[in-house]
Formats: structure tokens, sequence, C-alpha cells
């Protein structure tokens, strides 16, 4: 009890900020688009990375911008990794179309293959993202382990097919709590209380009211999600605790969203830099931080990691990865 006191005494505010403006993401954008269609896609690790460095350096924790220290050189190895994995996956589908003679067959083989590394890919993205981002000097780092993520992966999966999709919510919460519980910042550990009978419950209800509100309540169900995921984070680092909080409202994200489909709509798409950079601010001043580590006093624990294959097959795939 007395412990609990003095951790309220002496918990402290963390502000999280994001200042990205849309005109110089779209600038970026801009060349990123063209230097990418001068060189045949092959300029896209470069423009990925300029991306990622200029989100990463515009997001601020205590006014102490993070760091993205990612290369374009780096994710054009794992591009061109990729590439090669695509290729074999094309000869596996034409040797199946070939010999089986079944086209079906062969696209659900090419299915099996995709399906089959996602975890890999999940695992390979986050040991690089996560090792070539840092805040005040400190690397961030992720420590799962390759095999067990896989078998936890199919598992979920395979009971998910057999209850015909409803462990999915499980499937999910346990893979982001497997992936944020193995993230650490220096001596820092993350964890992740989500639950997936919680999230079963909270997208039955969402999908309900919003059938019932003809999609009105959509809004106030992506509110929940994103709530839901926040106030389940927590940082940790021996008995001190950084706990996280959403104050987002569905009426918020209503104007939001509301304003960026017409932001979309009426510029024929060229307004997409600001929406992403607006979406952002608004997401990052609805997080509440509250707690006692001392961010100064943390140390470096975690290596260096520059393979950047899963990163690039994560964007490929469109996975999102935290």
């Amino acid at each position: 009890m007395e412990n609990n006191e003095l951790q309220a005494a002496t918990a402290q505010n963390y502000q999280l900020e994001f200042k990205g403006e849309g005109s110089a993401f779209f600038g970026i954008l801009i060349v990123n688009w063209i230097l990418t269609v001068l060189t045949l896609g092959f300029y896209y690790p470069w423009a990925r990375a300029k991306q990622l460095q200029y989100t990463y350096s515009h997001t601020t924790l205590n006014n102490e911008s993070f760091y993205f220290s990612g290369t374009g050189a780096e994710m054009f190895k794992g591009f061109i990794k990729l590439i090669g994995m695509y290729l074999l996956f094309i000869v596996v589908y034409g040797l199946f179309v070939r010999y089986a003679e079944s086209p079906i067959l062969a696209v659900l083989v090419l299915y099996l293959c995709i399906f089959a590394i996602i975890p890999v890919i999940i695992h390979g993205s986050l040991r690089y993202r996560m090792s070539r981002t840092s805040y005040r000097g400190i690397r961030f780092g992720y420590r799962g382990d390759r095999r067990e993520l896989m078998v936890q992966f199919f598992r979920d999966v395979l009971l998910s097919i057999v209850t015909f999709g409803i462990y999915s919510s499980w499937l999910s919460m346990n893979l982001r709590s497997y992936t944020h519980r193995h993230m650490r910042y220096g001596n820092i550990e993350f964890s992740n209380e989500a639950k997936g009978a919680d999230y079963f419950v909270l997208n039955l209800k969402g999908g309900l009211l919003t059938i019932l509100t003809l999609g009105i309540y959509s809004f106030w169900w992506q509110k929940d999600i994103f709530n839901y995921y926040i106030d389940n984070m927590e940082l940790k680092q021996n008995e001190n605790r950084i706990k996280m909080h959403s104050t987002a409202t569905g009426g918020a994200f209503f104007k939001l969203l509301i304003t960026n489909f017409l932001l979309l709509f009426f510029t024929f798409g060229i307004a997409a830099a600001w929406v992403e950079m607006r979406t952002l601010r608004f997401l990052f001043s609805h997080i509440q931080m509250t707690g006692n580590i001392d961010l100064s006093a943390v140390s470096q624990t975690e290596a260096a990691y520059n393979d950047a294959f899963g990163e690039d097959a994560a964007d490929f795939f469109n996975i999102d990865l935290i």
C-alpha cells in the first residue's frame, strides 16, 4: 500500500506528440514518386526510408525526437531478396499449373506459401524496425523467438479455421501481446494485456451496432478499437511503470475521418500527404502516458540488426507491425 502511494506521488506525465506537416511530407512523396518511376521501381527502398525518417524525426516524447537510422541501401538489399522470393513463388505457381494441370491447386499452393512466411516477415520486420529506431541515443529492440512465434501463429490460425473465424480475435490479440512483450527500449520492457475475449466482445458489439445504425457507429467502433489497443499497453523498468491511456472519442474520430474523406475526394487524392499527417497528429494527441520511469537513466541493451528483408516484405504485403 505504501509503495503504491509512493509511486502515485512520484508519477509524472510524458508528452507524446507528432509535429509533421502535410506540405513537407507532400514534397517528400512527390520526389519519391518521380524517382521511383524514373528508376522503374528500384528507388522505392530509398523512398520508404525517407518517409520513415521524416515520420520518426517529427515524433517527439517530452520534446525530444525519435530517430530512424535505417537506410535505403539496407532496404534495397531486402528489396532484392523480396523480388527473389516473389520470382520463386511465380516459378512454383507455374510448375503446378503445368504439371498438376490444376490452376485452382496452383493458386492454393501460392497462397499457402505466402501465408507460411507471414510470421517470418513479422519477426524479421520487428527486429529491423526496432533496431533502427532510437530515442535519446538509446536503441529499441525486439527479442522474440521466430520458431516460438510461428508455433503460436499457426496454432491460432488453425483454431480460427475450425471455429469459423471466431477465434481470430484471440489470434490478433495473442500476436499483439507476444510481439509487444518482446520489445525493449534499452532496459525498459513493453507489455500488452489485451485479451482475445475482450476484443471479440468489442468487435461483436461494434459490428452489430454498425449494422443497426446503417454504418454510423463505425466511427465509434474504430475509437473503441484504438482505445483498447492503447489502454492495454505499458512500459516496465523493474518496479517502475509508464501506463498508456487513450482520450479519443467517437465524435473526434467522426470529424477526423469525414474530413479526411472530403479532403481526398475534392482534391482527387492529392491531399493524401496532409491526411496522413493530420491523422498521426490526431492519434498521438490522444495518447496519455503517466508513470515514474526516468527516461534519462535508461541504459543501452539492444544490439544493431541490419537485415531489412522483413521490413520490405511487411510493407509489400501491407502487414501492420504494431
